[in-house]
């Protein structure tokens, strides 16, 4: 068994909308299924019990698909979907299996792997070892409760997430509504109110000045200095870092000079030492998200109850081992930690560590309650008194925070504050809401969903979900200039629009990256702008077979034609059907309020409709067209042509657009820029642009070297007329002869290359379409051989042209910018020269020199 490409798949792909690692597995020789092995299945289960049912047909690959799965479900990753699916090459096979985290996924895919080896071979795995080790990774790299639960109550309101780092800093919505957060603090909070809420000194004054109750103290720079404000207060006092955070480096009912050494010693650690007055009562942490408290709970220290036989560590220990407790966030409570705060608290218990305690004893190992140092939480959101609630939303609003931790202690939080002595000691930017979310005791509270609702709104008011319009296109021809004008429409529409294509990215026309950027990389780049209000994709195969799409799911998806295919035999795709798996993959998320846009007169692409979640436009020239008709009498939408006007109908409304005012027509006359257009309409029509805007946009379009390079670029030179696409597969070939003949000319020419990387009947089908309309073919050689000897491809576009019906003269040129200086030359008036570029942006910068200097 070989392994012979992984792959993340980071979005929805062919396989699923899971994310998923996908391996290429080669299976070779007789023992290729499990029955063929003896002895294979009885030491796999001895090394890995987990394994689940197999069944003697299945391959080795099957089981390493369950392998990966089971291991990963079995470390505690809520992961459910596999598949293997054979290819077209015997005992080959892709092995899918879904992850929750990346960095998880492949490594259970390479313990799958060493799991397989050991038991083919009578090798040794240690499957305790390696579950323990996908635990812990799983806790390091995935989102810590807090940040998931805000990521989750975004999920459950269809906001969409993006993960900006191994941390937790998290991208919601797209472009210009786009909001972040990082853990549990919003965007809107300023740098200012955060370094303000770590200053407890300037908090507590700036509170105290707009009359929120707060302990009395002041910051120290010694022990001497700490036990003298605390003699000048009274005691007990608090003694804490002035700059902390998660109950770290805090001590509380600190009455004596020894204690207070300990506990200067460790808020001294952490950063500036600070005291204050000690306030009788529980520990309460309100949590107040914009002008509202949303949740409220008491906090508990770390104690042990004593059972007479069992010693204070025993008993801290026995406590520990509760799988509840862990050693960071990722758990519901948090190991008790047993160190010198925890030894000084119990001198003040008159205990020691060995201490035996009576039964039913409460022994405190500290006074401080944060969960971080294993304290308990009880929910008492429904106990706080309405004039707690609004000093806690006060002192939130004089720090400006957004989402507020605000620490409270007092006899309850039944009465205001004044009348229990209560107050608060601190504020908190980015708290923690583990507490809220899994308390010890009591209602778990859903303050993931108070924060998302915070940033967009209400689910129940309308509110937002962050998503900005988005259209993805696809298919073999004519993606690009469908792209390009879909973006000029909305565009129109008065939107900053980002693009993606084979040309590069471009936001609000100004181009950001060059290059073919029709992959989802690229559109996540331009979903991360911050100025994009609405995105057009074009979405090429192998960006989804690379890593999926790069957003979960569009408005509208539209695919163009598929006709014969290309890049076939490539990813194992052999079939124009295989090929449709692929590019279906956008279509199968498009929002169940969007619309597919498919091109009814390819029945590939017409039987897509079949896995739409949302609704369907019909596109085709031909109006009669037997899908047309019935979709049209279903009261369902559709765009064709009727005489010279474009024509859009639901049920008995239309609404018409002449071809004349659609310049990339021609009048009408090219019948591939006309289903471009087509395409472009019914998407535009399927965001909901008005019909005026899209009157404008299509008329405004211009299929210049500027607005669409390399897509029919039409120019006049000395007299002549020369076109310049991009066109590199048969049905390109076949519509571009269409438009040329459209056009008059006494002689027509070709310059054409082909692309290395295709089939040799792709390559050849080419020419042997263009020899029936051209009278001379040049043929080119540069840089597009992409692994082909040098002067193979020329003899394969040389085999087309044999028994040419038309050609008569052809000529091979070394260099692409020679063939195009050879072609113009030779032009004459009243001739036609198309030229097939293949370095578009520097042919067609080569073109425009020489139309220029005639």
């Amino acid at each position: 068994m070989e392994v012979s490409r992984t792959r993340a798949l980071r979005g929805p792909n062919m396989w699923s909308r899971h994310t998923a690692i996908e391996a290429v597995v080669s299976c070779s020789g007789p023992d290729l299924a499990i029955a063929d092995q003896p002895g294979f299945e009885a030491r796999l289960r001895a090394l890995f019990p987990g394994i689940g049912p197999l069944r003697p047909k299945q391959s080795l690959a099957h089981v390493l698909e369950q392998a990966t799965l089971a291991l990963q479900a079995q470390a505690g990753c809520p992961v459910t979907f596999s598949h293997t699916h054979a290819t077209s090459e015997p005992g080959t096979f892709q092995v899918v299996v879904e992850y929750s985290e990346e960095d998880v996924g492949r490594m259970a895919f390479k313990a799958a792997c060493e799991l397989m080896e050991a038991a083919r071979n009578g090798g040794s795995f240690d499957a305790d070892a390696t579950l323990a080790q996908l635990r812990e990774l799983d806790e390091d790299v995935r989102l810590g409760p807090s940040t998931g639960s805000i990521v989750d109550a975004a999920v459950a309101r269809g906001v969409p997430f993006r993960r900006l780092t191994q941390g937790s800093l998290v991208q919601f919505g797209w472009g210009a509504k786009q909001r972040r957060i990082w853990a549990a603090e919003v965007d809107a909070t300023s740098a200012v109110s955060e370094s303000i809420a770590q200053d407890k000194d300037l908090c507590k004054r700036l509170l105290q000045s707009a009359g929120v109750p707060v302990p009395i103290g002041s910051p120290v720079d010694s022990v001497d200095e700490a036990w003298q404000v605390a003699l000048d207060i009274g005691l007990p006092v608090v003694v804490k870092p002035q700059d902390g955070n998660q109950g770290k480096g805090v001590t509380v009912n600190v009455v004596t000079r020894e204690h207070m050494e300990v506990a200067y010693k460790a808020a001294d650690e952490i950063g500036h030492v600070m005291v204050e007055k000690f306030l009788p009562g529980s520990d309460y942490r309100l949590l107040v998200v914009g002008d509202k408290l949303v949740a409220a709970a008491r906090r508990d220290p770390p104690h042990v109850i004593g059972d007479g036989s069992l010693t204070v560590k025993q008993l801290v220990d026995k406590v520990n081992a509760d799988p509840k407790r862990g050693d960071g966030h990722a758990t519901s409570l948090t190991k008790i930690r047993f160190d010198d705060i925890a030894v000084a608290r119990l001198e003040l218990q008159g205990l020691t560590p060995e201490s035996v305690p009576e039964k039913g004893r409460r022994v405190i190992l500290r006074n401080n309650a944060n969960l971080s140092t294993g304290g308990t939480a009880t929910d008492v959101t429904d106990d706080v008194h309405p004039d707690v609630a609004a000093r806690a939303v006060a002192a939130a609003q004089v720090v400006g925070l957004h989402v507020c931790g605000v620490d409270v202690v007092a006899e309850s939080v039944h009465q205001p504050l004044e009348e229990v002595n209560g107050g608060i000691v601190e504020v908190n930017a980015a708290p923690g809401l583990r507490m809220h979310l899994s308390p010890s005791y009591g209602k778990g509270r859903n303050v993931g969903e108070a924060i998302i609702s915070h940033l967009y709104g209400h689910a129940t008011a309308k509110g937002e979900d962050g998503r900005i319009p988005v259209v993805a296109v696809t298919g073999t021809n004519g993606k690009t200039t469908t792209s390009r004008l879909i973006a000029h429409l909305f565009s129109t529409l008065g939107l900053r629009v980002g693009m993606t294509n084979t040309d590069g990215v471009y936001v609000d026309g100004r181009q950001i990256d060059s290059g073919d950027c029709s992959g989802p990389k690229s559109a996540r780049n331009v979903l991360m702008h911050p100025d994009v209000e609405a995105a057009v994709f074009e979405t090429a195969r192998g960006g989804v077979l690379r890593e999926g799409l790069g957003f979960d799911r569009c408005q509208v998806a539209v695919v163009t034609n598929l006709g014969a295919g290309d890049h076939l035999g490539m990813n194992f795709l052999n079939t124009v059907e295989e090929l449709a798996l692929v590019k279906r993959v956008i279509v199968q998320n498009v929002a169940p309020n969007g619309y597919a846009v498919l091109n009814a007169a390819d029945p590939v692409v017409a039987n897509m409709a079949g896995v739409c979640p949302g609704q369907i436009i019909f596109f085709a020239a031909d109006r009669h067209h037997p899908l047309m008709a019935q979709h049209r009498s279903q009261g369902k939408r559709c765009v064709y042509i009727d005489g010279d006007q474009l024509v859009a109908a639901q049920g008995a409304w239309r609404e018409t657009i002449p071809l004349r005012e659609i310049p990339i027509t021609r009048n009408g006359a090219i019948g591939f820029q006309v289903e471009n257009a087509m395409a472009s309409v019914a998407a535009a029509w399927g965001v909901g642009i008005d019909w005026d805007t899209i009157r404008r946009g299509v008329a405004s379009f211009a299929n210049d070297a500027d607005n669409a390079p390399g897509r029919f670029n039409v120019m006049d030179f000395r007299g002549a007329t020369v076109i310049a696409d991009y066109g590199h597969n048969g049905d390109a070939m076949t519509a571009l002869v269409a438009a040329v003949e459209a056009l008059p000319a006494t002689r027509r020419s070709v310059v054409i290359s082909g692309a290395g990387d295709r089939r040799d009947e792709d390559i050849t089908i080419q020419t042997q379409i263009l020899g029936k309309a051209f009278d001379e073919v040049i043929l080119y050689q540069d840089a597009c051989q992409r692994g082909r000897e040098d002067g193979e491809v020329l003899a394969l576009l040389r085999r087309g042209l044999e028994g040419a019906t038309r050609t008569r003269e052809i000529e091979e040129i070394q260099g692409e910018f020679v063939a195009i200086d050879r072609a113009l030359d030779k032009l004459q008036p009243g001739e036609l020269c198309l030229v097939l570029v293949d370095q578009v942006e520097e042919a067609l910068a080569h073109l425009a020199e020489r139309v220029k200097n005639g």
